[in-house]
């Protein structure tokens, strides 16, 4: 229990890396207090209703699949955490400028930085994760990281960007590659 507890948390933060370096980009506008505060909440939510919809797909594909879960799910994790790497050799200012922190742009940028929550929900539930660990996990630490993000954003501009999320893409390799030697 404590072994996946430590597991999640650390997925949890890796897939908040996009979220928190898109934030510091968003950040820059110099954001109100209570608008880093909607914004950290709305990304917490889609971080916590993506993982769900994988978590349930997951379950459902490993009474079909059995063994080859645990496989799929390790590659899946893999190819997320080195999408992640790889975008940040092209991490610029027009990625985080595209979205605006309000309507339609807080949702698309919510849906953007949560979708590799739905394929790591989708690991998960193949390989049986704790629901509520995982969507506590991933909701709480994502809204954190953003709402972290935005004010750091805010105070000091954007020079950590792109390296959080390289070491969200690294975490997120390493546990895919556990989860594959493990079996």
């Amino acid at each position: 229990m404590i072994g996946e507890l430590i597991t999640i948390g650390f997925m949890a933060f890796a897939l908040s890396m996009d979220a928190f370096s898109l934030s510091i980009g968003m950040g820059l506008v110099g954001l109100r207090y209570k608008h880093i505060a909607k914004i950290g909440m709305t990304v917490g939510g889609f971080h916590v209703l993506m993982p769900l919809i994988g978590i349930l797909l997951g379950r459902l594909l490993s009474q079909y699949i059995g063994f080859l879960a645990f496989i799929l799910g390790g590659v899946v994790l893999i190819f997320i955490g080195v999408q992640m790497i790889l975008s940040t050799f092209n991490y610029n200012e027009e990625r985080s400028a595209v979205l605006s922190p309000t309507g339609w742009g807080l949702f698309l940028f919510s849906l953007s930085v949560s979708i590799d929550s739905f394929s790591a929900g989708l690991s998960l539930g193949m390989l049986g994760a704790k629901t509520w660990i995982t969507l506590v996990s991933f909701g709480w630490m994502s809204a954190l990281l953003t709402i972290v993000g935005l004010i750091l954003g805010r105070k000091m501009g954007n020079w950590i960007g792109g390296y959080s999320e390289w070491l969200g893409g690294a975490i997120l390799v390493a546990f895919g590659v556990k989860i594959i030697f493990a079996v």
